[in-house]
């Protein structure tokens, strides 16, 4: 059983931060997903993969993940950097 830990990025769609200093434990999937005969949708039996636990901090998750014997890999979050732009510069 398998598992990845990371941090939620901010969404493109929106300018708040809010849900981005959780860390997130989410198992990965077992199996393959197949495609259902009558109506096409793709699924799994793997349940776990629906799973997702999240923790205050990394150190947390690492933590919960050694307990019960996951193994986990970690995902580092990228540095974040601001591109410091006036309203004027579009007009140069």
């Amino acid at each position: 059983m398998a598992a990845r830990i990371y941090q939620r990025t901010q969404s493109a769609m929106q300018s708040g931060k809010a849900r981005t200093e959780k860390w997130i434990l989410e198992f990965e999937q077992a199996e393959a997903r197949k495609a259902d005969p009558l109506m096409g949708w793709t699924g799994s039996a793997d349940t776990q993969a629906q799973v997702e636990l999240t923790f205050p901090d990394k150190e947390a998750a690492k933590a919960y993940a050694a307990k019960y014997g996951i193994a986990a890999r970690v995902h580092a979050t990228p540095p974040k950097s601001l591109k410091l732009q006036a309203y004027a510069d579009n007009f140069r």
